[in-house]
């Protein structure tokens, strides 16, 4: 019974992305270079990005080991892959990207705290308590070999992407200036693509419920923000690529 309602959370909450995705879409949400005064009060941006991430590396780890499971095998590689993406994100990233002098609203970081806790607590409590342990078996099961390709693969993306756009800041004046190299030749955010990748192949790496929720929330969330983002570098550059895409190459 306890499995079937927790079956049912992870449905609804599947629905609700699905249902805020269209909503997402006219949508900007204000905060980095979209940033309004009208949304209340801020935090300073590092700040704001430790506070909303740290929970999905808290919550996942505490409801993975709180847990009446004597073994849990192949799950310990999900909690690892899991625990370097946040790690990295809450305590890592904020530290590397040049945020003085930005802030992040208050409400977005809160709604960012609500939407880590929730997928954290999903996924934890799946592989520390309804299925700790995969056979043996699982490590060469195709939905594992190219999950984690995909996961790494998505990783990679991701951390490139970042680490051009933190140089690009180094010279300009403003903070903003046209990406170039990389996917950015294709897409205005490939560190978004990339990161789609990563949640898409540790869905596919832990056939879970929880997992697949997780990504159709990254989809949601980060597919709206990539393309704010490049109708703002559109409208800021007048040299920008007509050729490239928001977050798809070719598609998107």
């Amino acid at each position: 019974m306890e499995n079937n309602r927790f079956e049912l959370f992870n449905v609804i909450w599947i629905a609700f992305a699905l249902i805020l995705f269209p909503i997402l879409l006219k949508t900007t949400v204000p905060y980095g270079r979209h940033t309004q005064k009208d949304w209340g009060m801020t935090v300073p941006n590092r700040l704001g990005w430790i506070i909303m991430e740290l929970p999905a590396l808290l919550i996942f780890a505490y409801f993975f080991c709180n847990s009446s499971a004597t073994e849990r095998g192949i799950s310990w590689i999900f909690l690892l892959l899991w625990g370097f993406h946040y790690l990295n994100r809450s305590l890592i990233f904020p530290f590397r990207i040049r945020t003085t002098g930005k802030a992040m609203p208050v409400v977005i970081m809160t709604l960012a705290i609500f939407f880590n806790l929730v997928n954290g607590y999903l996924n934890g409590f799946y592989l520390g308590n309804v299925k700790p342990l995969y056979p043996t078996s699982w490590l060469w099961d195709i939905r594992f070999i190219l999950g984690i390709i995909l996961f790494i693969g998505g990783l990679v993306i991701n951390w490139l992407s970042d680490k051009i756009l933190i140089e690009l800041r180094k010279d300009s004046r403003n903070g903003y200036s046209i990406p170039r190299g990389f996917l950015f030749n294709y897409i205005s955010c490939p560190n978004f693509f990339g990161e789609i990748i990563e949640w898409t192949g540790f869905a596919l790496m832990t056939w879970s419920l929880p997992a697949f929720a997780f990504a159709v929330w990254s989809f949601t969330n980060l597919v709206p923000r990539a393309l704010d983002h490049h109708r703002w570098y559109h409208r800021t550059f007048e040299t920008y690529p007509k050729s490239r895409k928001a977050i798809i190459p070719y598609i998107l």
